[in-house]
């Protein structure tokens, strides 16, 4: 049995499937990694937002009294135990405002807190 070969003359697209192909995937994959890192700052975002919100809850509940000690000292801990760091407590009062922050990629992440009892605020 014969099989019949087909040429192609001329110079025809041969492999330009595979270049598009590899460059597609180049493209994809530059975008990731540039991706990756704003990510990472978003989700350190979150997480030191959640610590500064725990810092400041804790603080306030040294203020009121329910727990004791120092409030900025509480704030610092829980502020540590989260992954930030106190950068800044205030305590007036009942009333406590903390800011901590981190970094990630050398980039800084900050967030503020502010706690208390509600009668207070008002």
């Amino acid at each position: 049995m014969l099989i019949a070969q087909r040429r192609v003359r001329g110079g025809g697209d041969s492999g330009a499937g595979s270049i598009l192909a590899i460059s597609l995937v180049a493209a994809i994959l530059s975008t990731l990694f540039l991706l990756i890192p704003f990510c990472s700052v978003l989700v350190a975002r979150a997480v030191v937002t959640g610590a500064a919100d725990a810092a400041a809850l804790a603080a306030a509940d040294v203020a009121i009294g329910i727990e004791p000690g120092i409030p900025c000292e509480m704030a610092s801990w829980v502020a540590e135990a989260n992954g930030a760091e106190l950068r800044e407590c205030l305590a007036d009062g009942v009333i406590v405002t903390v800011r901590v922050s981190t970094a990630i990629f050398g980039f800084p992440v900050s967030s503020t807190a502010t706690a208390g009892p509600a009668a207070a605020g008002r």
